[in-house]
């Protein structure tokens, strides 16, 4: 004869897995409402309406929540915003995107529509330094070295990122450091850098005429970061004689791939730090 105490707690068993799963996708939910609605904080009432739950529900969930500061309480206005924890989760989830990997598939697309070198900086402090390439099949051609720190006033990639870094760090940059040049088109000037930073700025990318190598003509757009923190830059280049006539043409696909990249790292326009 079948054990009747056995099916039954085997389904009571089954029953209350299949409510903690329930209960667990809904405080995931919940959480993931915080992340894609774009508000500071949330109230109770919204949270039980966006997401068709009952408010006892959804207290019992930020109570959960809060126990693993996941979430706060603001004791004041009694809404909630994203705790510590989460925001951990997510920093640790960014510092293992690998920018490089994200980069090379653009820089491919660029390099083969352009048949010029494709290259990707990355900010290191007071510098920045190439991380990768794609050079073109051309006889004549650019190619840069990986890994070499560069300041942050010379060539495109880098005044790429200088432009688009807050006003108190262009300040700071500018009284830590001589702007020593590089080469005899090397900006050197205090004001005049500041000039073309604005010039940079107000149109999205930085153009080079042989400022970090002679004979070398570029073009650079920055990527920003979750925060819309520029931490990088794309760029084109090729030999003056012949990719200086071409160097604007190209900025609009140039300034495509850096927001492609972007984008993956969580950047949205609007979040850009000025």
């Amino acid at each position: 004869m079948p054990n009747i105490a056995s099916e039954r707690t085997a389904a009571g068993e089954a029953e209350g897995q299949s409510r903690s799963i329930a209960a667990v996708e809904r405080a995931m939910d919940v959480l993931l409402l915080f992340g894609r609605s774009g508000r500071p904080d949330l109230g109770v009432t919204e949270i039980a309406g966006e997401l068709d739950l009952t408010k006892a529900a959804v207290h019992r969930i930020l109570t959960a929540l809060r126990s693993r500061d996941l979430v706060i309480a603001d004791p004041a206005t009694r809404r909630y915003s994203l705790g510590h924890a989460a925001i951990a989760l997510g920093r640790a989830y960014m510092a293992r995107m690998d920018l490089r990997a994200m980069a090379v598939p653009e820089l491919r697309r660029l390099s083969q529509a352009t048949k010029e070198t494709a290259t990707v900086s990355v900010r290191r402090g007071d510098t920045r330094l190439y991380v990768d390439q794609v050079v073109p099949v051309q006889e004549l051609r650019m190619e840069v070295s990986l890994g070499i720190p560069y300041p942050l006033h010379a060539g495109s990639s880098s005044k790429a990122i200088l432009a688009f870094l807050g006003q108190e760090e262009v300040d700071g940059y500018l009284e830590r450091h001589t702007l020593d040049a590089l080469t005899d088109r090397t900006i050197t000037d205090p004001a005049t850098l500041r000039a073309e930073l604005a010039a940079v700025h107000g149109r999205g990318y930085a153009t080079s005429l042989g400022e970090r190598e002679t004979g070398a003509a570029s073009i650079a757009a920055p990527v920003f970061d979750h925060d819309g923190r520029v931490i990088a830059a794309l760029s084109l280049s090729g030999p003056d004689s012949r990719f200086e006539r071409r160097m604007h043409e190209h900025a609009p696909r140039l300034l495509e791939a850096a927001a492609k990249v972007s984008a993956q790292l969580g950047y949205t326009p609007g979040g850009r730090q000025q």
